[in-house]
This record gives C-alpha cells, sequence and structure tokens, in this order.
C-alpha cells in the first residue's frame, strides 16, 4: 500500500519522541574516562562518575578476560579447572580399600533381600 497519504512519513515515530536535550533531562554527572588492557593486547575505555570508586580490574568485552589499569602489566588469564566426573570426586573422597568394603557391604545387602524373597530393582 504505497499510496501518497504521508503515513509513511511517520513510521516508526512514536507520540512524544524526539530529540531531548539537556535543559530536558537535566545536566550530566561529570564522567573520567579509564583505559583497561587485557593478555591479548585489547584496550578498553570505561567511562565512570567521577565520584565513583574506579575497579582495578574490568573483563575485557571483546576477549572476556580480566583487564587491568597497567599497560605493561595486565592481569594474567584465570586457570580454569578441568571437568572432574562423579567418579572423580568419588575417587577423592573414599580409598581402594574403603570403596571395596562398601562394595562388599551393597552386595550382601542385595543376596540377602533376595534369600527373603523381595524383589529388587
Amino acid at each position: 500500500m504505497a499510496g501518497g497519504n504521508g503515513a509513511s512519513a511517520i513510521r516508526g515515530s512514536r507520540v512524544g519522541s524526539g530529540p531531548m536535550g539537556e535543559a530536558e533531562r537535566g545536566e550530566a554527572a561529570p564522567r573520567q574516562s579509564v583505559t583497561y588492557y587485557c593478555s591479548q593486547d585489547h584496550r578498553s575505555v570505561v567511562a565512570f562518575s567521577v565520584e565513583a570508586e574506579v575497579p582495578a580490574t574490568w573483563d575485557c568485552p571483546k576477549c572476556g578476560l580480566p583487564a587491568g589499569l597497567d599497560t605493561e602489566n595486565p592481569p594474567d588469564a584465570p586457570r580454569i579447572a578441568p571437568y572432574k566426573t562423579h567418579l572423580a570426586y568419588v575417587k577423592e573422597r573414599r580409598s581402594d580399600a574403603e570403596a571395596a568394603s562398601i562394595l562388599d557391604e551393597a552386595i550382601a545387602t542385595l543376596r540377602s533381600r533376595r534369600k527373603a524373597g523381595e524383589i529388587v530393582f
């Protein structure tokens, strides 16, 4: 419907929309720009309020690694522990002798239930 009724001229706008100046919004808070550097040689500039406490590290928006304020010594990437299975955690808590003892106890319980005629799933 490509008519010349002028409706397409206002498409995408809404009542009350328009540029707002400082007079309508109020004055912006004074800001300071802080530059952070990550170990991948990325540079990120972040604006903070002058009154705000500037954090020592900031996550790099490009790679996600921690970034610091020192150009020459950016923070190291965090060490990521390898994934452990449930069995690995169990082996950390139990010795082989304890595991054998628990297994023998569980087998004895199952055998006694079978002898008693219970249905075991």
